[in-house]
């Protein structure tokens, strides 16, 4: 599944934000082939959660992703606030509840007019929904074993973000690149497009070759930490190698493991490239993220959010744990849970 996002989230401030959000939305939608109906359902999704940020969050975000599965499109919405949190989300979520006094008709018309829905709400710390439509239904076929969510933004006053990321599943495996230009700006964002070029050329080699290609074929740019990491869920085996500050972690009931990466900078300097291998576990969630997150977050004070959705888990770590003065990524992988 591609994944494409905008170089910031939209805020979602004042009433007039709202409108700006959905006109926002819209617009993607309409550029990747929904219809009428299809850009409709948007428009009433994306204006219930950015009121419901306003009215009950005290202002937010809302992020945008672009989807591909095969040849469909499809439009990820996630709003994200600190404000006092939901007492009761089953309540909100029956079709027809709104405090918000919005157009739509609460979480419920949310959840009934997406193809999937998330919604995680801790008291004192915020709410953060997710919900994803696709222009058609896709063609039955065999889907990935591990999903995968995103959430990031450029750095504030910069065009385009330094950081990228890519995603191939092939032969069971799943493959995981998160890349980190050096500096920030087009020309940090130039050298990590081409390691994701570099990552797609060579996805059928395991992680340490693909460090090494990345190293070989960015000494053209200003360089970049880099990051690739293998699920192969039927083995029950994680590898990983790395170059530079980009952060890896799996998570589990068991506790966490943190990823070993060397010091270095891909195309520049490196003094030598592991590959390690780890135990992944049926239950087992992967964390990882350029320097623009915290080394130190935390979990605790959100029960349960390791079972929700990735892109939900990122969209709260983002929200939460950002410096506010960097290009962030955060990339969150777990397997598909029936």
């Amino acid at each position: 599944m591609e994944v494409i996002a905008p170089p910031r989230p939209l805020t979602v401030e004042d009433a007039s934000q709202v409108s700006a959000a959905r006109r926002a939305a819209t617009r993607l939608a309409e550029h990747i082939g929904f219809d009428a109906t299809a850009t409709g359902n948007v428009a009433v999704v994306v204006t219930e959660i950015a009121t419901n940020i306003i009215k009950h969050g005290g202002g937010g975000e809302i992020m945008l992703r672009t989807l591909a599965r095969d040849d469909v499109h499809g439009l990820e919405i996630v709003g994200l606030d600190r404000g006092k949190g939901i007492k009761d989300v089953t309540r909100c979520l029956r079709d027809g509840y709104s405090t918000a006094g919005s157009p739509g008709t609460g979480l419920g018309a949310i959840r009934r007019l997406s193809a999937s829905f998330d919604i995680s709400s801790v008291p004192n710390h915020g709410t953060a929904v997710i919900a994803t439509l696709w222009a058609k239904t896709a063609a039955a076929g065999p889907s990935p074993r591990v999903d995968v969510g995103i959430a990031g933004a450029a750095y504030a006053g910069e065009e385009v973000s330094g950081d990228a990321w890519a995603v191939e599943h092939i032969g069971g495996r799943t493959l995981l690149l998160i890349v980190d230009g050096l500096g920030h700006g087009i020309a940090a964002a130039d050298a990590a497009g081409a390691a994701v070029r570099l990552f797609r050329d060579n996805v059928r080699h395991a992680p340490g070759a693909i460090v090494q290609a990345l190293h070989d074929g960015l000494r053209h740019t200003r360089g970049a930490a880099v990051a690739v990491t293998e699920i192969t869920p039927h083995k029950r085996l994680a590898k990983f190698a790395g170059l530079g500050n980009i952060s890896a972690t799996i998570v589990s009931p068991a506790g966490r493991r943190h990823l070993v990466s060397h010091a270095g900078t891909a195309g520049h300097t490196m003094r030598r490239i592991d590959e390690f291998a780890y135990p992944w576990a049926a239950d087992a969630v992967l964390v990882k993220h350029s320097d623009g997150l915290i080394t130190h977050w935390q979990l605790d004070r959100y029960p349960d959010l390791l079972a929700h959705s990735p892109s939900l888990v990122a969209g709260v770590l983002y929200r939460d744990f950002s410096r506010g003065r960097d290009d962030v990524t955060v990339l969150v992988a777990a397997e598909v849970r029936a």
